[in-house]
C-alpha cells in the first residue's frame, strides 16, 4: 500500500526535480522512492567498490588453512633469497 509523504523543499530544488523526472520519464515520486530504495540497501549491505575481478576474489580462501605468516615467508622466500 502506497502512502503520501510532503517534503519541504526550496522552490529551485522542485523545479530541478520535476525536470530531471520529466528527462528520465518518470515522477519525483518514483525518484524519492528509489533513492530511498537505494540508501536503505546501503544501510544494510557492505560496500562493494572492487573491481568485478577483485570482488570475485573476496573470501576465496576463507575455510583454507593458510595464514598471515605464510604469505610473509613466502614474499620474504621470493625477494629476499
Amino acid at each position: 500500500m502506497k502512502n503520501k509523504l510532503t517534503l519541504r523543499l526550496e522552490e529551485s530544488l522542485i523545479k530541478r526535480a520535476k525536470k530531471r523526472a520529466e528527462q528520465k520519464g518518470t515522477s519525483v515520486s518514483q525518484m524519492v522512492a528509489d533513492f530511498f530504495a537505494i540508501v536503505d540497501t546501503e544501510s544494510t549491505e557492505p560496500k562493494n567498490d572492487l573491481p568485478p575481478v577483485t570482488a570475485s576474489l573476496v573470501g576465496i580462501m576463507k575455510n583454507s588453512d593458510v595464514r598471515e605468516e605464510d604469505y610473509k615467508t613466502h614474499l620474504e622466500d621470493k625477494y629476499l633469497k
